[in-house]
């Protein structure tokens, strides 16, 4: 598991949670997704779905125990903005907000959700590239269908979670969701990270529909300005199709 539940609200960090950059600090999936599990628990009073998270990274997040709060910030009948953070040593250092809607029948004007990428059984298993540290990248099953974490550019890759978010829990799609997607802009680096560093201050998902099973796709690339600041875009599948997109801002300079 990522976490193991200490109370309601405070909970131990194990090693899985680690960043590939140190073992000391987290990678920004799970913290992401223990967020959105948070947010999804808030009472609703119809039947709704997060339609919108973005989440701010305030500082790094080290692997000790976190407390998570969350809230329903804007309540409503239809539209509801929640929020959440994320307290490590005493500091907020993640903070979420996510718009929930009211769900409703519109199947008679749904618009295709598009080409399902192919099936994750026919890409090349991906392992943890050489200098990368063991902890979240190794939490998970890869498959490459073109680039990856050990090719410099645009990636399409399939994961899947091997533990679960907290023990003794089964992660629900949206929390599945949440752990992958940070994972663009490593997935679709265009630099090489010994020389350069190009990290992202946050993340914003845009969700048409929660995925269903266990291996979700990203289809990501990113964009480099002049000026020092990029963007990483992602594609989010699952084996039905498309069914979210995200989007980090990136600061890109020398080592």
């Amino acid at each position: 598991m990522f976490y193991r539940a200490l109370s309601e609200t405070t909970f131990e960090s194990t090693p899985h949670t680690a960043g590939p950059w140190s073992a000391e600090s987290q990678h920004l999936g799970p913290p992401t997704a223990l967020l959105a599990r948070a947010l999804e628990a808030l009472p609703a009073a119809a039947p709704s779905m997060i339609a919108r998270i973005t989440v701010e990274i305030l500082g790094p997040v080290p692997v000790t125990e976190v407390e998570v709060h969350a809230e329903i910030e804007r309540p409503g009948k239809s539209v509801e903005l929640l929020a959440a953070t994320l307290i490590a040593g005493g500091r907020e250092v993640v903070r979420a907000r996510a718009w929930r809607l009211t769900t409703s029948d519109s199947l008679a004007v749904r618009t295709d959700d598009g080409t399902p990428l192919p099936a994750p059984e026919t890409g090349r298993v991906m392992l943890r590239p050489d200098g990368w540290g063991a902890g979240a990248v190794d939490a998970m099953d890869w498959r490459a269908l073109s680039g990856g974490l050990d090719i410099p550019g645009p990636a399409t890759v399939w994961a899947r979670q091997k533990y679960p978010l907290v023990e003794g829990e089964e992660p629900t799609g949206l929390q599945r969701l949440m752990v992958l997607a940070d994972s663009g802009n490593g997935v679709s680096g265009l630099l090489d990270p010994r020389e350069w560093f190009f990290i992202n201050t946050e993340l914003t998902v845009h969700i048409r529909r929660y995925p269903e099973g266990e291996w979700l796709g990203m289809d990501a690339h990113t964009e480099i300005g002049e000026h020092g600041l990029g963007t990483a875009f992602t594609v989010l599948h699952d084996r039905r199709g498309p069914l979210a997109r995200g989007a980090q801002a990136l600061l890109v300079r020398p080592r």
